[in-house]
């Protein structure tokens, strides 16, 4: 048999594309945005090189997590049977079809070594805290000019220019995904070393560049696991995590100076919104602005929503009744996925998406998998301070981690 012929029915063709655009997908991520979006169509095409195809198409059918996520594309696809907005339907269908050929590819390419998802995760896992390290020089570099921009509410982008909310989120997982790989025994001394001292730069970028919502996940997760620890019978370990979280913050606070100002801005911001002050230059107090808003929208349309693809209008058109003394530009979207979910779906649309995140918390086996919780832990989290998904790059890290972790999963204990 031939070379090519036998890298072909060995099933290492299908397997070394979806390497390769898993691969992709992370240096997408974290620098090539270009990348991002080939990785599905590669992941696709290892889906069709798979040489038994057609007895392991089944499989996508059997696997709870890629129909749910395929549920999201059907729901915005019916839509259209009451959106007003044609065009932005047409591209948000467009951006919704990485739902379909992310999972579809981990579902029917030939499933990854573990060798090769380690080497993928890794990647992740070093080469945010790179960026992140690369980040904090640039920071510490022009400090006094940052710090003053922190207290009024802006932050230091990333130097790879990804905004700094899906930054912080990534930073966060690295951290927890760096711990848990730490573990892992086919990663040798030096692998090892590294990953732990990734984990330790992310959580120092999180603190130092005082991203509130990075540190709000991160937090939030370390409580998760403390949570663990004790309904494990760990109490000492765990009672004495849970005081060297309460001991962090203020240690930041008192070391920090960009924490000190993120702090103070934070609670100026707020009280901007609550005493009826000028909001137009304040980031949360805009954010309260929107859930008002779209709170007075759902009451309207609660079942199925105004449409995904109308939220825009829909929120442009209620800033017109009462808009808060807000100029036309400052007339933000709604920060927090579940109520854009509900704004858009109504309690159908909510629920699908309830579903996809929360769905996996349903198998014993998921449930096991730490970076599997850790994942889930925090985009659930940062989801209550933003619209993650849609932010491309938001959309593009949750639907990969989906499919990289969930899917994957899936497919391991489905057969």
């Amino acid at each position: 048999m031939p070379l090519s012929a036998s890298y072909y029915t060995s099933g290492r063709l299908s397997q070394h594309l979806l390497w390769l655009a898993a691969v992709a997908g992370v240096v997408g991520l974290l620098a090539a945005r270009s990348l991002v979006a080939l990785a599905p169509v590669v992941g696709t095409v290892a889906a069709l090189a798979n040489p038994h195809l057609r007895r392991d198409l089944p499989r996508y059918y059997r696997n709870g997590a890629a129909l749910r996520a395929a549920a999201l594309v059907i729901f915005l696809v019916l839509s259209r049977l009451y959106t007003t907005e044609v065009a932005i339907w047409q591209h948000e269908v467009f951006r919704s079809l990485p739902w379909l050929a992310v999972p579809l590819a981990f579902t029917l390419a030939v499933p990854l070594t573990h060798w090769q998802r380690l080497t993928v995760s890794s990647l992740f896992v070093l080469g945010t805290a790179a960026v992140g390290l690369a980040t904090l020089g640039h920071y510490l570099l022009n400090s006094a000019a940052a710090n003053a921009a922190i207290h009024i509410g802006h932050n230091e982008q990333a130097i790879t220019r990804i905004f700094h909310v899906p930054f912080g989120v990534m930073l966060a997982l690295a951290f927890f995904w760096g711990l848990n790989l730490w573990r892992n025994k086919l990663a040798g001394l030096v692998l090892r070393t590294a990953l732990l001292a990734a984990a330790a730069a992310a959580a120092l970028t999180l603190h130092v560049l005082a991203y509130r919502t990075g540190l709000l996940v991160l937090y939030v997760g370390l409580l998760a696991f403390v949570a663990w620890l004790l309904s494990r019978r760990h109490a000492l370990l765990g009672l004495g995590l849970l005081l060297l979280l309460g001991m962090a913050p203020w240690v930041a606070y008192q070391s920090l100076e960009s924490v000190r100002q993120r702090a103070k801005g934070t609670v100026w911001d707020v009280q901007q919104f609550t005493l009826g002050h000028d909001i137009n230059e304040y980031s949360l107090a805009k954010r309260l602005a929107a859930i008002e808003t779209a709170g007075a929208i759902v009451g309207q349309h609660w079942l199925l929503g105004v449409a995904p693809a109308d939220t825009h209008a829909a929120m442009q058109a209620q800033y017109q009744w009462k808009d808060f003394g807000l100029r036309p530009a400052n007339r933000i979207e709604v920060h927090n996925q579940y109520l854009e979910a509900l704004l858009g779906g109504g309690i159908v649309g909510l629920g699908l998406w309830l579903a996809v995140l929360f769905g996996p918390l349903f198998h014993p086996a998921t449930r096991r998998n730490a970076a599997i919780l850790f994942f889930i832990v925090v985009q659930a989290t940062v989801m209550l301070t933003a619209d993650m998904l849609s932010l491309q790059i938001g959309l593009n890290l949750f639907i990969f981690g989906y499919g990289f972790l969930v899917v994957a999963q899936e497919r391991s204990y489905k057969g």
